[in-house]
């Protein structure tokens, strides 16, 4: 008898962690899993971004390119796990005007995550901080100006 009275001794506190531990821990993994998994989405869209900025970049940076507008449709996903996010940039200003500039691109999802991707631009550029990128906007594009005198000025469209 005092072998059956220990294994209920034993076995039942260890049923009764095993339902109580097992969910809660893979709760906690499955959260952490999703939240790194859309981490890792949105870092794709800010890169992505700040690859086609820095390529429309060198595309209309030559002579042989002249003063216009180009409009480009972005093709970025409309919401990370059904999270729509907003995307702004900044130039950097250095001391010296014939210096590259930093463009950083900033994503923001609704649920607070932030990540930032960097595109590198020449002395020429500007760009215009008021518009913010929607992700789910219908029109969302980027779109460019370049001058005669070589001064290009990119900004979110749509």
């Amino acid at each position: 008898m005092p072998n059956v009275t220990i294994e209920y001794v034993i076995l039942i506190p260890l049923l009764f962690t095993q339902v109580i531990v097992f969910p809660l821990v893979a709760n906690t993994i499955t959260s952490s899993w999703q939240e790194s998994e859309r981490n890792v989405a949105l870092q794709e869209a800010a890169d992505h971004l700040a690859s086609t900025v820095q390529q429309l970049y060198l595309t209309v940076n030559r002579e042989e390119i002249l003063a216009g507008t180009i409009t480009h449709a972005l093709r970025i996903p409309a919401t990370i796990n059904s999270y729509p996010y907003t995307a702004m940039g900044s130039l950097s200003s250095p001391s010296d005007p014939n210096s590259t500039r930093i463009l950083t691109l900033t994503l923001t999802m609704e649920d607070g995550t932030t990540v930032t991707a960097l595109a590198v631009m020449g002395s020429n550029v500007i760009w215009t901080e008021n518009p913010i990128l929607q992700s789910n906007s219908a029109n969302a594009s980027l779109e460019l100006q370049k001058f005669s005198n070589s001064t290009i000025v990119f900004s979110f469209g749509g």
